[in-house]
Formats: structure tokens, C-alpha cells, sequence
């Protein structure tokens, strides 16, 4: 039977931990929790069949001294030497580790979903399947309000892929078929009321609200990671981002009463998901009184 990772919290809220990680975290508090370091470096310590579900945002490799545009203005896309390119061969080899590591704390039925462009999305299929995974789906998140395109040489990048693939080939992964169906989807014009939800997605970039504390170069919207949540994990299962950035997979898995676990390199990034993170719980909490 796979060892757990998460005590569930009785009395205190610092009880629940990751008790065969040997960092300490970065920041945990009920059910939430971040560690700052080297994602490889922490999956090793993480038990094997542990996790039920991950969500990962890699590094795209597109900074390249190129432009676009934000709010109007003309911006460079470099986000950071973490970002850049070391060719096709070590961006694999990149891609490679941190896919196998993943693999090794995925419980048997478990599902792993990345996210990218055209600079990586490829890559990481190929390393998926070469490390043993079945691919499930990949899905297209179309963005109404995508930046437009300067150059005029080619056209308007206006979606990113998000794979979705299990662990093991046989095994039986978790689809919450009818919610996806059945649920009530405001932010997607293309999905139809009472009609399967399709491999298209129609959400916008992340609201002015979910950059109030700041914003991270690639972070994701709120309504994107809901979806992913709610649509293949259940309540009390353990969700795990190896890049968390500003932590919206963890906002998404505590908002549905799943548990989150969050590493990042970025201390600044860790501060904005624990500002978020900390305004989340307050609202909940008010709402239940």
C-alpha cells in the first residue's frame, strides 16, 4: 500500500507534513505547502506512489531576446536566465529528468498534465512516452485576448497545449466525466451546456485580480487550473507542482478541498503564492461564518 505523505490535520494546523521530506518547508499551513529548491533534488526525497496528480508548467525556453506586447506596450519576452535555451539536446535531457522523477512519486493511477508552447509542448510529449507514460489527451487552451502578434511574419500565437497523460498504460486514472459535462462553465463560450466537455478550451489570461500581490511571467489563470483540478482529481488528494511559480495549481486544489504540495527556486515567487494563498483562506474562512 503507497505511503501516504500528508497527515490529516485533527487539532493543530502545522500537523500536516510531508514527513519523509528532509528540507524544511518554505511555508505550511493547512494542507498547503512550498519548499524553495531544486525540484529534482525534492522529488528524490518525496515517497514513491505518493502523489495523485501533477500539474507542470516547465520552462518554455523561449526567452531569446525577442519582443511582445503587454497592456499595450512593447515588452521583452525574456523572463529570466532559467528560461533560455540550451538547444533541442539539453532542453530534452532538461525535460527528460524532471518527466522520470515525476514518474516516481505518481501513485499507479495517477496523471500527470504539462503545459506549454510550441518551444517545448513537443519535447515534453516525446520525453512522456519515452519514460513510459500513456497520453491521454492533449488539450488546446485558446485565449480570446492572446497578445497580438508584432513581427507580421507569421501568425497570432493564441493558445498553449496542456498534455494530460497517466502513469501506467492499464491503470485506471481519474476523469470526473459527468462534472466536466454536466458542470457549469461561465468562462468558456465553446463549452455547450449538458454536452461533453471537448479538448478545446476557451479561457483568458489570468484577471487583474489574480495579479494583485504581483504576477509571475507565465502564470497561469485561476479558471485554467480549476478545470484541471476538478477534472481528475477527488477531494483529499495530493496535488503536486514542480515549478509553482506564483502557485495558482495550489489556489485550485485548496479552493476544492484538495491537498497541495508547491516547489519553486523563486523565493519572490514563494512570497506571492503565500500572499495569495493567505487572502484565499481568509475569504474562505469568512464565508463560513
Amino acid at each position: 500500500m503507497p505511503v501516504q505523505t500528508f497527515e490529516t490535520p485533527k487539532t493543530k494546523q502545522e500537523g500536516k507534513v510531508l514527513r519523509y521530506v528532509k528540507v524544511k518547508p518554505y511555508f505550511i499551513e493547512d494542507n498547503f505547502v512550498l519548499y524553495q529548491g531544486d525540484s529534482l533534488k525534492l522529488l528524490e526525497e518525496l515517497p514513491e506512489n505518493s502523489i495523485d496528480m501533477i500539474f507542470a508548467d516547465p520552462p518554455y525556453f523561449l526567452s531569446n531576446g525577442g519582443f511582445t506586447v503587454h497592456a499595450g506596450k512593447r515588452v521583452s519576452v525574456n523572463k529570466g536566465e532559467w528560461d533560455v535555451s540550451k538547444g533541442p539536446a539539453e532542453d530534452f535531457e532538461f525535460h527528460m529528468k524532471w518527466i522520470q522523477a515525476c514518474r516516481k512519486v505518481l501513485k499507479p493511477n495517477g496523471s500527470i498534465w504539462i503545459s506549454g508552447t510550441y518551444h517545448s509542448a513537443y519535447l515534453c510529449g516525446a520525453a512522456l512516452q519515452m519514460s513510459g507514460y500513456h497520453i491521454l489527451n492533449d488539450i488546446a487552451w485558446f485565449k480570446p485576448n492572446a497578445s497580438p502578434n508584432l513581427s507580421g511574419r507569421y501568425f497570432t500565437a493564441s493558445h498553449e497545449t496542456l498534455i494530460w497523460a497517466r502513469k501506467e498504460k492499464m491503470a485506471k486514472h481519474t476523469f470526473n466525466y459527468r462534472q466536466m459535462k454536466e458542470g457549469h462553465w461561465p468562462e468558456d463560450f465553446l463549452k455547450k451546456p449538458g454536452k461533453q466537455m471537448r479538448s478545446v478550451w476557451s479561457i483568458n489570461t489570468p484577471s487583474p485580480w489574480e495579479k494583485k500581490f504581483g504576477k509571475h511571467p507565465t502564470q497561469k489563470p485561476f479558471d485554467l487550473l480549476k478545470r484541471v483540478v476538478l477534472a481528475s482529481t477527488n477531494e483529499d488528494d495530493i496535488v503536486l507542482d514542480p515549478f509553482t511559480g506564483s502557485s495558482t495549481t495550489g489556489l485550485a486544489a485548496y479552493t476544492n478541498a484538495r491537498k497541495f504540495v508547491g516547489i519553486d527556486t523563486e523565493k519572490d515567487y514563494l512570497d506571492l503564492s503565500v500572499k495569495r494563498f493567505k487572502e484565499l483562506r481568509t475569504k474562505q474562512n469568512s464565508r463560513l461564518l
